[in-house]
C-alpha cells in the first residue's frame, strides 16, 4: 500500500448553479399581488489550500474525483436558494497545480495559499428579479449555469533547504535520522527509501530542513530506476550534499565515479524557468562510513582528489555521529548565504487583475462555410451564458434572450456580417444553440399584453395588412359592379334568370319549351 504519492490527477466538478423560481403572490382580495419568485442559489466552488500540516497526496490519490455542492432552487415569497458549500482541498506546501495539458496554473509555495480551480455556477435570477415597470409579471426565470468541470494535475515537489543526493544505499537516511529527530525507514537492501523524508536541523541558531529523497542511479534523468521521482524534489533545495557511499562492496564503484555519474544526471535535468541550474547551486561532500576500516582509508585516499576540484569534503559516519557536527554547521552557513540572497532579490511582480475595457466587445461573429450557405457562429461569454441560462419551452424566456441580444448589438453586427433572414445562426463553440434567424423590426416586448409565458412575435400571425384589405375591398367592389353590368345587360335583351336557375327569354310559355 502505498503511503506517499507526490503526483495524482483530481477529477473535479463545480456546482451548478439553481434555477430562478417563476411566482406571483396571492392574497386574500389580492389574487395578483405581483411577482415574487426567489433567485437560485449559486454553485460551490472547488479551491485548493496549500498547509503545512500536510505531507502528502495520498488522501486525493485515493479518492481523486471531487465535487462541491449544487446551488438550492428558488421558491416564491422572494426566497432565494441556498449557494453551495465551498469544497476545500488541502494539499501540501509546494504542490504545483497544473492545467491537463500540463500548464502550471499555481504554485504554492507558501502556507494558506488559496486557488480556486473549479469555479461554481451562477444561479438564475427569479421573476422578482426580472420584472419592471413595463414587464410586471414575466411568466418566466433564468436557470443556473453548469459549475466548470474537469481535471487538474497536482505534482508535490518537496521544499527543503539541503537536499541529499547519491547512490542507494549511501547512508542518506541514516544521516537524516542522525542530523534530525526524524525516523526514516533504513535497510541494507538498495531503493530502500520510496518517498522523500524531512528532517528539520539546529546548528546554533539556524534551523533548516534536508530532504533524503529516492537514491540516484545513472540514466535517471531519463526515467531509470526511480528517475524523475527523485530529480523533481531537487529543484527547490538551495543547497546539494553528495553523500558518497565509502564502503560499497560493489564491484566498479568508488566515491569518484558515483559522483561523476551523479552530476551528469544533475546536469542533464532540466529546471523550471527562473530557477538556477542544479549544478550552479552551492554544493558539499560527504564521505560516509568512515566507522568502517576500509571506508575510512578510502575517504582518505579521495579527499585531496575532491577538494582539488573545489568541493568542501567531510568524512562522516552516520552511525557513530563522527564529523556530523562540523557537517551541520557547515550546512547551515551555506542555507544562511542562500536566504540573505534570496533576501536581496527584487520581489516577483505580483498579478494584477484588471476589468474589461469598456469598448471591449462582448462577443465576435465567425462567418463560417456551410452545406447549405454560410453558418454564423456567435462567441462571447455573455450570448454564451445567455443561452444557457434560457429555457426555450418558454416563449417568453425566448423572446427576453432576444432582446438581450439585440440589447449588446447581435442583430447590427449579424446585418453588417452579410447575414439575411432565415441564416443559420449558432450562439456558442461547436454543440451550440443553433437558431434560424429572423430580424427583430422593433423590440417591444415589455409593451406586448399576453398571457403569462407566451410571446406574441413568436406566434405566427396570418392577419392580413392594410394593403392587403384595400386590395380585396377593390377586387369586391369590381365584382359586385361587374354582376351588376352582366345583369344590366341580360336584361337588355330580354333574358332573365327563373328560380330554377335557368335562363328564360321573354315570351316563353312557364314550361320553358324554348329554355336555354
Amino acid at each position: 500500500m502505498a503511503t506517499f504519492v507526490d503526483q495524482v490527477t483530481l477529477h473535479l466538478r463545480a456546482g451548478n448553479g439553481g434555477n430562478g423560481c417563476v411566482s406571483v403572490k396571492r392574497e386574500k382580495f389580492k389574487p395578483l399581488a405581483g411577482p415574487d419568485g426567489g433567485n437560485g442559489g449559486h454553485g460551490g466552488d472547488v479551491v485548493i489550500v496549500s498547509d503545512t500540516g500536510v505531507t502528502t497526496l495520498l488522501g486525493f490519490h485515493r479518492a481523486p474525483h471531487r465535487s462541491s455542492d449544487n446551488g438550492g432552487f428558488g421558491m416564491g415569497d422572494h426566497r432565494a436558494g441556498t449557494n453551495g458549500e465551498t469544497l476545500e482541498l488541502v494539499v501540501p506546501v509546494g504542490t504545483v497545480v497544473k492545467s491537463a495539458d500540463g500548464v502550471e496554473l499555481i504554485d504554492m509555495v507558501e502556507p494558506g495559499m488559496r486557488y480556486v480551480a473549479a469555479e461554481g455556477g451562477i444561479g438564475g435570477l427569479g421573476n422578482a428579479a426580472l420584472s419592471s415597470t413595463k414587464r410586471k409579471a414575466p411568466g418566466f426565470a433564468l436557470l443556473g449555469t453548469p459549475g466548470w468541470a474537469g481535471d487538474v494535475l497536482l505534482e508535490l515537489k518537496v521544499v527543503a533547504d539541503v537536499a541529499l543526493v547519491g547512490y542507494p544505499s549511501a547512508g542518506k537516511s541514516s544521516l537524516v535520522a542522525a542530523l534530525s529527530a526524524a525516523k526514516p525507514k533504513i535497510a541494507d537492501y538498495p531503493f530502500t527509501t520510496l518517498h522523500p523524508n524531512l528532517g528539520v536541523v539546529e546548528s546554533g541558531d539556524t534551523r533548516y530542513t534536508v530532504a533524503d529523497v529516492p537514491g540516484l542511479i545513472e540514466g535517471a534523468s531519463e526515467g531509470k530506476g526511480l528517475g524523475l521521482e527523485f530529480l523533481r524534489h531537487v529543484e527547490r533545495c538551495s543547497a546539494l550534499l553528495h553523500v558518497l557511499d565509502c564502503a560499497t562492496l560493489d564491484p566498479g564503484r568508488d566515491p569518484l565515479t558515483d559522483l561523476d555519474v551523479i552530476l551528469r544526471e544533475l546536469e542533464a535535468y532540466p529546471v523550471p524557468d527562473g530557477q538556477k541550474p542544479l549544478l550552479e547551486r552551492p554544493q558539499m561532500i560527504a564521505l560516509n562510513k568512515v566507522d568502517v576500516p576500509d571506508g575510512r582509508e578510502l575517504a582518505d585516499f579521495v579527499t585531496p582528489e575532491l577538494e582539488a576540484r573545489g568541493y568542501r569534503v567531510f568524512e562522516i559516519s552516520a552511525v557513530s555521529h563522527e564529523g556530523l557536527r562540523n557537517l551541520s554547521f557547515a550546512l547551515a552557513e551555506v542555507v544562511e548565504a542562500s536566504r540573505a540572497e534570496i533576501a536581496a532579490r527584487p520581489a516577483p511582480p505580483r498579478i494584477v487583475m484588471r476589468p474589461r475595457a469598456v469598448n471591449e466587445k462582448p462577443f465576435v461573429i465567425r462567418v463560417e462555410g456551410g452545406t447549405y450557405g454560410n453558418v454564423y457562429r456567435i462567441l462571447g461569454q455573455k450570448p454564451e451564458r445567455w443561452v444557457v441560462q434560457t429555457d426555450f419551452n418558454n416563449e417568453e424566456a425566448v423572446g427576453y434572450l432576444a432582446d438581450r441580444l439585440n440589447a449588446i448589438g447581435v442583430e447590427d453586427a449579424l446585418f453588417k456580417a452579410g447575414a439575411q433572414a432565415g441564416s443559420t445562426v449558432v450562439i456558442g463553440p461547436e454543440g451550440g444553440i443553433v437558431f434560424d434567424w429572423e430580424p427583430t423590426l422593433t423590440s417591444t416586448a415589455e409593451l406586448m399584453t399576453s398571457a403569462r409565458g407566451t410571446d406574441p412575435r413568436l406566434i405566427q400571425n396570418d392577419r392580413p395588412t392594410r394593403n392587403q384589405r384595400r386590395e380585396e375591398y377593390f377586387e369586391r367592389m369590381d365584382a359586385k359592379a361587374e354582376a351588376r353590368a352582366e345583369l344590366q345587360r341580360e336584361r337588355a335583351a330580354g333574358l332573365w334568370t327563373d328560380d330554377e336557375g335557368f335562363l328564360v327569354k321573354e315570351g316563353d310559355d312557364a314550361d320553358g319549351d324554348e329554355r336555354a
